[in-house]
């Protein structure tokens, strides 16, 4: 178990009574909500002992615990029969409550606790799984992530393509900007929205209210794509946690498919804040988590491919079972590479689901940018196909056909790059 008492004055003998029993071990004395958040993805604890009265705690830090199976216990010092300290443990999700002068009882609860719990939790449906506008039930959608390695190989621009490319074949999207060092998906958009969707989707997660107000976070483009843009400032990154994100990427998936422009670093930062508290990192690692494949962009330059060489060893560290797709971005005769060559390179490395090549464009890319729309928009060209060629094979159930996605080795071996369909409808932009 866990324990999280905030300073509460029943900590020491708790803490006396639980140690002293036999079926009980605790794990660690948690400092606040995001010490106790970062210690049950673990996967070592079974139970959190919580302060019902903690700050920060909120139903998106419960339905977090539940996700991880760790079933929250909640101390209160109020009376067990006070109806304002039930309604509370009831809005936040928990079922279990040991109240002043049931202290005594805490280490049975929490051995007992994974009866209660379940039987309880049968009956209360999870926020995250409550039908929004009374719409019939459907198949979670596919959450691809897009990452890549520092030094801007293109990440950005390939989800927002890849997201656009999607919503062309009237496929319900999802765009969500989780790039915590400052994310341009709006930029690329022409997204004009003096408000964060990241950032208000945090505060409806923490109040309970994201099921219900989803599309209040989201921007229209056109009719197929909505947009979570994200942080206004890099320095805002605070104000998120994993957990929110969580839920976030949860909802995304009822909506439809969900394409996810994280950050470029892999890095466990968590001891980087007083308290264990999660770092900055923590947006683009729970995207990882949650990610039915990744999409990882690299530049076609010895520096860009010598950064992927390196990011795909410590991605297959971080998202062991996850699906890893290449995207060679920027490519071009002047490197002095051929495709067989660099598909060599990245094989020797990782073994991958394909890989992509995405053909140098700057004037076609330039002229989208400045536009705020994407690249498809502006006509054919080997550019857009490439792009096509990746929605075919990251998103099977929208391929275009199936004469469009052969596999990488087969096109390898011709010596040519796979290619798909480009054009179709232009999509509106948001107003």
């Amino acid at each position: 178990m866990l324990l999280l008492a905030a300073g509460e004055a029943w900590e020491s003998p708790a803490l006396t009574d639980l140690e002293a029993h036999p079926g009980v071990v605790v794990l660690k004395r948690c400092v606040d909500v995001d010490d106790l958040l970062a210690a049950v993805t673990s996967g070592q604890a079974d139970v959190a002992v919580v302060s019902l009265d903690a700050p920060g705690l909120d139903p998106t830090s419960v339905a977090h615990l539940r996700r991880h199976a760790v079933r929250p216990v909640a101390v209160t010092s109020a009376l067990p029969e006070d109806p304002d300290a039930r309604e509370h443990a009831g809005r936040l999700g928990i079922t279990a409550l040991v109240g002043r002068g049931q202290l005594s009882s805490l280490p049975r609860v929490v051995t007992t606790v994974e009866d209660v719990a379940d039987t309880r939790v049968r009956e209360e449906v999870p926020a995250h799984d409550v039908e929004v506008d009374h719409a019939p039930a459907a198949d979670p959608g596919r959450l691809v992530a897009v990452w890549g390695p520092a030094g801007a190989p293109g990440r950005t621009t390939v989800a927002t393509n890849l997201a656009c490319e999607l919503a062309r074949r009237d496929a319900t999207v999802v765009l969500a900007d989780l790039d915590p060092y400052g994310g341009a998906v709006a930029q690329q958009l022409g997204i004009l929205d003096e408000v964060s969707g990241l950032l208000s989707a945090s505060r409806l997660a923490a109040a309970g209210q994201l099921d219900d107000r989803f599309p209040s976070v989201c921007r229209g483009v056109g009719d197929h794509l909505a947009v979570v843009t994200g942080l206004p400032r890099a320095d805002r990154w605070r104000e998120v946690r994993a957990a929110q994100v969580d839920q976030l990427l949860e909802r995304a998936r009822a909506h439809g498919q969900v394409v996810v422009d994280t950050g470029f670093s892999l890095e466990d930062d968590t001891g980087s804040d007083f308290g264990g508290r999660p770092g900055r990192n923590a947006l683009t690692l729970t995207a990882l988590e949650q990610a039915d494949e990744v999409v990882v962009v690299g530049s076609a330059d010895p520096v860009g491919l010598t950064r992927l060489a390196r990011g795909l060893v410590d991605l297959r560290d971080r998202a062991p079972g996850t699906p890893v797709r290449v995207a060679v971005n920027r490519m071009r005769p002047s490197i002095g590479w051929s495709e067989r060559e660099i598909a060599g390179m990245v094989e020797g490395f990782s073994r991958v689901a394909g890989l992509h090549f995405l053909p140098d464009d700057r004037a076609g890319l330039d002229q989208a940018l400045v536009s705020g729309r994407p690249v498809a928009d502006l006509g054919a060209s080997p550019l857009v196909h490439a792009l096509a060629a990746l929605a075919d094979a990251v998103f099977p159930a929208h391929a275009r056909g199936g004469a469009d996605g052969p596999s990488v080795r087969a096109c390898l071996r011709r010596g040519r790059v796979p290619t798909g369909h480009g054009g179709g409808r232009r999509s509106a932009r948001s107003r």
